[in-house]
């Protein structure tokens, strides 16, 4: 019977050491971890206020690459966020949420399995090193345990939280390493914000095309451009076609000394209103080819300048669509409404296109 008493003692002595500890113990947690990276600001903010991106490089997606997600809310900004689910009982079920997305702060909140609540995680943006051409990325994690003592108690291994957040930055600056270092925000909207990139779908369209390969002089990339056209529309005329739209560039390859591409005409039968039919195969000649394309979901931006620039415009382009968890695909090509010889002055007009996967 005594030693029942002692070891009944004893229980209760642990008990109170348990829950005055429990009570000692913080009721909240907080860590942090930085990176940094040399990717535009423009770049990293799209980045982490768009969560498709999440899964390539968040610590969730590395514990089991074949969970479930599902986007929900807005594409980007406050209200987008994920859900996903595992089969992983560690994992489980949860969901982030973008709750603030300021210049220089992104706020998610957190809903998972694990003990707390009002968890946050924050995303802080500063401009440093050399005349703050980088971005210092830093990573902070909030929950609030309250009177939970066994929460306070699991608050002690905070640190493999901070852990998760050191691996994932690391994967999300190699991730944004891939992506051309363009302010896309500045290179389209600066002149007009409608120049800005988008999606849209473009319907199926006969096209004339003719391909070309020159030094890269813009004489010589007009020339060809021009010997082409006149081939298009010869073929145009013996054929009872018309333009169904401004003349476009597919390029091929923009070398440091040379340009291949083809100019491109889309056609309709003359005379035709309405939605353009497909049209049986014209009769060619010389290098002039034909093809029916089929409906697309491309980015768009618009662009006014020198046809010399397009290069960098098209890969500014490109770093918006991975931004947005987008994958590029085919030749970009550009359209010219004004024109092959308003493509070679200052004041060009472009409308540049990139499909989507």
């Amino acid at each position: 019977m005594t030693r029942l008493i002692e070891i009944l003692i004893s229980l209760a002595i642990v008990a109170v050491l348990f829950v005055v500890v429990g009570i000692v113990l913080p009721s909240s947690r907080h860590v942090s971890e930085s990176i940094e990276t040399n990717r535009k600001m423009t770049i990293v903010r799209d980045t982490l206020t768009n969560p498709k991106r999440f899964k390539d490089w968040n610590t969730l997606a590395l514990r089991d690459p074949r969970m479930e997600w599902k986007f929900i809310g807005p594409e980007t900004g406050v209200g987008a966020g994920f859900e996903y689910a595992s089969t992983n009982k560690q994992i489980g079920s949860g969901s982030w949420k973008i709750t603030k997305a300021d210049p220089n702060q992104i706020d998610y909140t957190i809903e998972d399995q694990n003990r707390g609540h009002d968890k946050k995680t924050s995303f802080f943006l500063r401009p440093t090193g050399r005349n703050n051409r980088n971005v210092e990325i830093m990573q902070t994690y909030d929950v609030d345990y309250g009177f939970d003592l066994m929460g306070r108690y699991a608050g002690l291994y905070i640190h493999s939280v901070g852990d998760d957040i050191k691996l994932g930055l690391g994967k999300l600056s190699n991730m944004l390493a891939s992506v051309p270092n363009y302010d896309y925000a500045a290179d389209f909207g600066r002149k007009d914000p409608a120049n800005l990139p988008k999606l849209v779908e473009l319907p199926a369209e006969n096209l004339l095309f003719a391909p070309a390969a020159v030094e890269r002089d813009p004489d010589k990339i007009k020339l060809a451009m021009s010997n082409n056209m006149q081939w298009i529309k010869k073929v145009m005329d013996a054929n009872g076609l018309e333009a169904a739209g401004p003349i476009r560039v597919i390029t091929t390859e923009f070398a440091a000394d040379s340009y291949s591409f083809e100019i491109a005409q889309p056609v309709k039968k003359k005379g035709e209103t309405g939605p353009v039919t497909e049209i049986p195969a014209p009769k060619l000649e010389s290098n002039v080819q034909f093809v029916r394309t089929t409906p697309a979901k491309y980015a768009v931006a618009g662009f006014t300048g020198h046809m010399l620039s397009l290069a960098k415009m098209r890969d500014s382009l490109r770093a918006w669509t991975m931004t947005r968890g987008y994958e590029t695909t085919g030749r970009p090509f550009d359209i010219w409404p004004q024109g092959v010889e308003n493509g070679f002055t200052d004041d060009g007009v472009f409308q540049l296109y990139w499909q989507i996967k």
